[in-house]
């Protein structure tokens, strides 16, 4: 009797979808209004087909909820279905501390594509990277499977192992790799001064407590020294949350719109503005992005950008430009497109991405490479040499800023950083400069 109870329910539930989805409108010849349900029928029809004829006994509850998984999934790569246990996961990701290798994806046409790995990750450890493609988990082929299936499968306890098949952005042939979970780190801020006064803020996603790391990060770094710079660095950096990006994005702006957002009718149509805070950031900088860099992490620099802000540095973002809103289904929930979002300009960066200011693409360090700076010989250092009547002396030398080993380590593996750290010294000369003709 419980089970015809369920069956039931689940069966007026989808009846409800089908009609929001299915229902054909036609008009009548008096003018009245109503719908077709063929669709409908056509659902039915297969449905009593499968329970009767399937190989093995299906449930109505599985072809329900594999019913509504089909549905979304067949809309976009970013809308699908989210059981119990899915939505909890999801919730975890954006406020509490889960467990698994630490990599974001996305499935389009059957691949599950690296977006990127988060940081200090088993997943980054292992040397997986963006544009990866996982073709199996545990042995099972993921093309048979759904996303939230495949990020589910992923996770597991820390210290358990997952098996997965990847084949590599630049490889030929698929490679085995056994990777050990642990905890990933929920912190998405990090800081620290590369030179005296020039601030590298990384921010690693946007969950619910991103703003307001960043404005500790930052009140911390005053209290070190004076901030002449900062550098912004959001590659890798797979999203998360809206109203974070916002947030985040009027921690640099005083005024004037950050993004908007259309949806298919207006009540869809939102602006998002920043607004005049003591405590905004209004030193010269720089934004790093790369292809990992998507969706809320592309609203910030699509929005510093625009409003001539900041110097966007590195190679061209991932292209994620839509709004994906949670609906509850009882104790799960569907994840729906419902809008698309558009920077400042009126850009959309769907499938196109950000262009960076400056193209500088990523070079791998060289293993080899010799370390530290190479020397070249001026003025000051041959013998005898005059000094310069001018200059003030080695009098403060002993309060010069020096950087920790991190940051020296940093700059050395890293040419994105290091330009981007020339850049935002140079921005305060680059503005006095003036092109007309005198």
């Amino acid at each position: 009797m419980r089970y015809k109870l369920l069956a039931l329910l689940a069966l007026l539930l989808m009846l409800a979808v089908l009609v929001l989805f299915c229902g054909k409108p036609v008009t009548g010849w008096s003018g009245t209004v109503y719908y077709d349900y063929n669709h409908l029928k056509r659902f039915s029809e297969a449905r009593e087909l499968v329970q009767r004829e399937y190989v093995r006994e299906v449930t109505g509850d599985e072809l329900m909820e594999g019913a509504i998984r089909g549905m979304l999934q067949s809309l976009d790569p970013h809308s699908s279905y989210l059981n119990a246990e899915e939505l909890g996961e999801m919730r975890d990701t954006t406020s509490g501390e889960f467990s698994g290798i630490g990599v974001e994806i996305s499935t389009e046409n059957g691949k599950v594509t690296v977006i990127t790995p988060i940081d200090d990750t088993p997943a980054q450890a292992a040397g997986i990277k963006a544009g990866d493609i996982i073709l199996a988990v545990d042995g099972r082929p993921t093309m048979d499977m759904s996303q939230q299936e495949v990020v589910g499968s992923i996770r597991g306890p820390k210290g358990s192992k997952v098996e997965l098949l990847i084949l590599h952005k630049d490889g030929l042939t698929p490679v085995s790799m056994s990777i050990e979970r642990g905890a990933i780190p929920v912190r998405s801020v990090r800081a620290r001064y590369l030179e005296d006064g020039f601030l590298w803020v990384r921010l690693t996603r946007f969950s619910e407590k991103t703003t307001k790391e960043l404005t500790d990060a930052l009140a911390d770094a005053r209290k070190q020294t004076s901030i002449k710079g900062v550098i912004l660095d959001v590659r890798n950096n797979p999203g998360g949350l809206l109203e974070q990006a916002v947030s985040v994005s009027d921690v640099f702006l005083q005024d004037g719109l950050i993004v908007s957002m259309k949806g298919r009718d207006s009540a869809r149509q939102r602006e998002f503005s920043a607004t005049r805070n003591n405590k905004d950031v209004r030193e010269p900088m720089v934004v790093l992005v790369n292809s990992g860099s998507a969706s809320a992490a592309e609203i910030v620099a699509g929005a510093l950008q625009d409003r001539k802000r900041a110097v966007l540095i590195g190679e061209r973002t991932f292209g994620k430009g839509t709004v994906q809103e949670i609906r509850p289904l009882g104790d799960a929930a569907i994840k729906l497109t419902t809008a698309m979002y558009y920077t400042p300009s009126g850009r959309s960066i769907q499938a196109a991405g950000i262009e960076p200011d400056l193209i500088v693409p990523f070079e791998t360090p060289r293993e080899n490479a010799e370390s530290g700076q190479r020397f070249q010989l001026r003025e000051q250092d041959l013998s005898r040499h005059l000094e310069n009547a001018g200059k003030s002396g080695d009098k403060n030398s002993g309060n010069a800023f020096k950087p920790d080993k991190e940051a020296v380590s940093m700059l050395e593996r890293d040419n994105q950083l290091r330009m981007a750290l020339q850049v935002v010294k140079s921005l305060p000369k680059i503005h006095e400069l003036s092109w007309q003709q005198r």
